[in-house]
């Protein structure tokens, strides 16, 4: 069919558009990062985020002006998706063309579910460990009498417009970092070192991303670089695997990475990450539609092939907004707005999408949980247990519905499923409740500096990664540290406002009171004293007050990715 063709030619093109204006915007992470434009790095990051669905609608109406009446032709649209597939069958990046192709097709016929006579199942998707292209990269053999010279020549490579402050003082700082850190590899450990050619930019930090390789094994090596006042320096070294997958966590906001393709870049990071979700790292290399679709084909390849386990309640305090539900065995939570909230929650339906999405376009400084919103779900009614789809009917009657043996989820939120904090504390020895508390101190501190207050600070709100950091994941009550009112607690002036059982004052919507943080947190005592020792300006006024002047005069607070352990001498 010559339409069918024509169709086909239309979207790949429109990808082709797509794919440009990303690497376009992407391009401009270098310039910001030589000017230390951090405002404009962050107006960039929320540009491009925004760009998918602003192709998809330019796609959408040229195709609805070429079709006209047979725009929801289902046999032309069938027609249309093998002639797609022939069209992208030799790219590297085919399954991200079939995505963007699915994407129309869901807006067309607003499917439910999926429509297997029009679409690309997600489920016959072809992995993306398939993929034989090797990606673009450096190597470099280090000298056992001058490794210095190598990692200088690996610094000389990577051409920027600002000079270095000292190349060969970084490069001789990674050399000994690198040997310090692998020595357990035996004598001269390091005997060659691969980066990629493209350079990853995040926040304030230029990455150089890669392999160091001894004579038996390898391990990755990310070499930090930022601009101090105009001169570049070599900040830190990460080789430990734990530490280079927080770098790429989904708690971490998507890097700029100029891929002239995606798929065999991916493949290379699983190389340094082989326990990372494929679908998290397409998600933090910008891809988050192509990420859905992963974890989407992931996660049901798992649930099929798991027919005896049932969907039941995720472990914590249940939530005043969102009916939370899993898969025991895979570590996805599943999140459902209710249809009434519990006092005090005075939100609409649509504020808890409006905060969500927001968060989706927040600096998320590996404090606040990616979160992937699916519509029209379908799970098999029998997987369920009894308890859990009584609530999700009953409770949940906006978000959830049943048709025949299925149950249809509209609208859910997916996240990484962490352990509540909550309950890792009364879980741990005394010496790691006391670690988690204080990051959990420093990650309210993080967030602060990028003007990001989490509202609700109660323990169950946070959740411990599998390395240990306390990470923020429930955005009904999030807002900007600049949009609140940080007040000191009034002190009554008489008997009657000394006894009165309700506040003798005005307390606006916006009202803060950090002096009162502490008698909602429930910690015990000992663990409580810790967290003010070492965080006690959370519970000053005056501080989030003088940090509001930093954010609003465009002085925003730098948060490294990274421990100061790290860094280099």
């Amino acid at each position: 069919m010559v339409q069918a063709d024509a169709i086909a030619r239309l979207i790949h093109d429109a990808f082709a558009d797509y794919h440009a204006r990303f690497g376009e915007i992407t391009r401009r992470a270098r310039p910001r990062f030589e000017a230390m434009d951090w405002a404009g790095a962050r107006a960039d990051a929320v540009e491009r985020i925004a760009l998918y669905d602003q192709c998809i609608a330019e796609c959408a109406l040229r195709l609805q002006s070429a079709l006209l009446e047979a725009a929801h032709d289902r046999a032309l649209w069938s027609a249309a998706r093998d002639a797609f597939e022939r069209l992208v069958a030799g790219l590297i990046d085919r399954e991200l063309y079939k995505t963007f192709y699915n994407t129309l097709t869901r807006r067309f016929f607003r499917t439910r579910g999926v429509d297997a006579s029009i679409e690309f199942v997600a489920l016959d998707i072809e992995p993306t460990d398939a993929i034989t292209h090797p990606v673009a990269r450096h190597s470099y053999a280090v000298s056992e009498q001058r490794p210095t010279e190598a990692f200088a020549r690996v610094l000389g490579d990577y051409a920027f417009d600002v000079p270095y402050a000292h190349r060969t003082r970084c490069a001789a700082a990674i050399a000994v970092r690198l040997q310090d850190d692998l020595a357990h590899w035996g004598e001269h450990p390091v005997r060659s070192i691969e980066l990629l050619d493209t350079v990853f930019y995040r926040e304030r930090r230029a990455y150089l991303v890669g392999r160091v390789f001894g004579e038996h094994r390898f391990s990755p090596c990310v070499i930090a670089l930022v601009n101090d006042g105009g001169k570049l320096r070599a900040e830190a070294v990460l080789t430990r695997r734990g530490d280079v997958a927080q770098l790429f966590g989904t708690s971490r906001s998507y890097f700029h990475a100029d891929l002239p393709t995606v798929g065999d870049a991916v493949v290379f990071l699983r190389t340094l990450l082989p326990h990372k979700p494929i679908d998290e790292i397409y998600t933090v290399l910008g891809r988050a539609k192509q990420g859905k679709t992963e974890r989407f084909r992931t996660f049901f390849h798992h649930f099929h092939g798991h027919p005896d386990e049932r969907l039941v309640h995720a472990e914590g305090t249940p939530g005043m907004v969102m009916a939370v539900f899993t898969l025991p065995s895979y570590p996805l939570v599943f999140k459902v707005i209710r249809d009434r909230f519990a006092y005090p929650k005075a939100l609409s339906r649509q504020d808890v999408e409006d905060r969500y999405s927001l968060v989706f376009h927040l600096d998320r400084v590996g404090r606040l949980l990616d979160t992937q919103p699916y519509r029209f779900l379908r799970f098999p009614r029998a997987r369920f247990a009894p308890v859990l789809l009584d609530e999700l009917l009953q409770a949940c009657t906006g978000s959830v519905s049943t048709e025949g043996e299925d149950v249809i989820v509209h609208l859910c939120y997916v996240q990484r499923r962490l352990r509540p904090l909550n309950l890792y504390l009364r879980e741990q020895r005394p010496e790691a409740a006391r670690e988690a508390v204080l990051d959990y101190g420093q990650a309210i501190k993080d967030m602060a500096c990028n003007d990001i207050f989490p509202g609700d600070m109660l323990l169950k709100n946070f959740g411990v990664s599998r390395h240990g950091r306390a990470v923020f994941y429930d955005y009904d009550e999030i807002r900007p540290v600049t949009g609140c009112e940080f007040r000191d607690w009034p002190q009554p002036g008489c008997h009657e406002e000394r006894m009165a059982a309700e506040p003798w004052f005005h307390v606006g919507p916006d009202d803060v009171f950090p002096e009162r943080f502490r008698l909602f947190l429930g910690l015990p005592a000992p663990l409580a004293r810790a967290l003010e020792a070492a965080h006690g300006e959370l519970f000053d006024p005056a501080w989030w007050r003088d940090l509001q002047a930093r954010l609003r005069a465009g002085d925003w607070p730098d948060t490294p990715p990274y421990p100061p352990s790290l860094r280099l001498a």
